[in-house]
């Protein structure tokens, strides 16, 4: 039997890389989608590697994209982002990917979705996965993104142009509120009876906030030191799971989703490396961050927990601004690669409110042409 060709392309968007759909090449069911994306990225694979499909063995490379153009007034396209697992069969809807969204209208322009003039331009993004607005700002050269550039990003090699990414509104995209359970802190008990002070915020995705030192952690640790310590990742998803409980996201811990929360430890940026072995100056940093999602430590930030990050850090009373520089302009975020600007308009005028996040990222087009299924 003939094997199933679909159209696809491969690309990079910020930190993360992806396989892009357009939906029309889909089928119209959403219910073969599921077992469609899994094949496609090489889940699950209990060697963790996906080396049977398009993933790289981590989360923030094992993820599909689906666009078209959008019938909304307020937007000219639509995006539903998928994270695939890559040690079960699962496929998660629960969050939108910051970093991927600096690809869509790329994408769309490669693939004939949208047509526009030459120039700088703007391209209106919904997301489906948090009924959010997000608006491109970009180059267009020849009818294609512009790529080359001088703009660098951490955890990217090499340079490319920039897409500044404008996130209007993004509070409450998954829960409905900036702060769900209504408090700037909660106490979070562990099943062995310590108590856990944690603020659980939400933007861009829903996110939970812990002092490093609460854990005998800085926060400044390399991915090795945390992930080897099992006890510490077994501790961390507990706490995630009882926190999404109580941001409204499950009924139960074990119907918590695999996605959201993301769950991070937070501290005073200290001397450090990156994973490139650049040295990262705590003088120039103002929050250090060490985020995991998927049961892994992210590389990079991901840029819905890193603007979650952001926003909390500008908020007084929350876990991140009681340890967090309060300077003017970026809010400069200290990660496994590097420092990640974000910013933030936030207002403190009565209950704060978020009114928009803005970050530069870059994108790349990998491949284009189609994937293969087995039929």
């Amino acid at each position: 039997m003939p094997s199933i060709r679909i159209p696809a392309c491969f690309m990079r968007g910020g930190s993360s890389k992806g396989v892009f759909f357009a939906a029309a090449d889909l089928p119209a069911a959403r219910a073969e989608w599921d077992p469609l994306f899994l094949s496609v990225i090489g889940s699950p694979d209990p060697y963790g590697r996906q080396l049977n499909g398009m993933g790289g063995g981590v989360s923030s490379l094992s993820k599909a994209a689906v666009i078209s153009a959008s019938l909304r007034e307020e937007a000219d396209l639509d995006f539903t982002f998928t994270q695939v697992a890559v040690g079960e069969a699962l496929v998660d809807y629960s969050s939108n990917c910051g970093n991927l969204s600096s690809a869509v209208a790329p994408f769309a322009l490669e693939r004939g979705l949208i047509q526009l003039e030459d120039g700088p331009t703007s391209v209106r993004i919904f997301n489906t996965n948090t009924s959010k607005i997000l608006i491109a700002h970009f180059q267009v050269s020849d009818g294609r993104a512009v790529e080359t550039g001088t703009f660098a990003i951490p955890g990217v090699s090499g340079t490319g142009a920039a897409i500044r990414l404008e996130f209007l509104d993004p509070a409450g995209a998954g829960t409905g509120r900036l702060f769900p359970s209504g408090n700037l802190k909660d106490r979070i008990v562990a099943e062995d009876g310590r108590v856990f002070e944690a603020t659980l915020l939400d933007v861009g995705n829903p996110c939970v906030f812990l002092d490093a030192g609460a854990f005998g952690r800085t926060a400044n640790e390399t991915i090795r030191e945390l992930e080897s310590d099992t006890a510490l990742m077994a501790l961390l998803e507990e706490l995630r799971r009882k926190a999404a409980v109580l941001m409204g996201l499950a009924e139960d811990e074990s119907a918590a989703p695999s996605a959201v929360p993301k769950i991070a430890i937070v501290g005073v940026p200290l001397p450090a490396k990156d994973l490139a072995g650049n040295a990262i100056d705590p003088e120039k940093a103002d929050l250090a961050v060490r985020m995991l999602s998927m049961e892994n430590v992210h590389r990079v930030l991901p840029l819905t927990g890193a603007m979650c990050s952001a926003v909390a850090s500008r908020i007084p009373g929350t876990v991140p601004a009681d340890l967090a520089k309060q300077a003017d302009g970026d809010v400069r975020l200290a990660n496994p690669s590097g420092i990640l600007p974000i910013g933030t308009d936030v207002s403190l005028e009565g209950a704060p409110t978020v009114r928009s996040v803005t970050v530069i990222r870059t994108a790349r087009l990998l491949m284009t042409g189609e994937v293969v299924l087995p039929a």
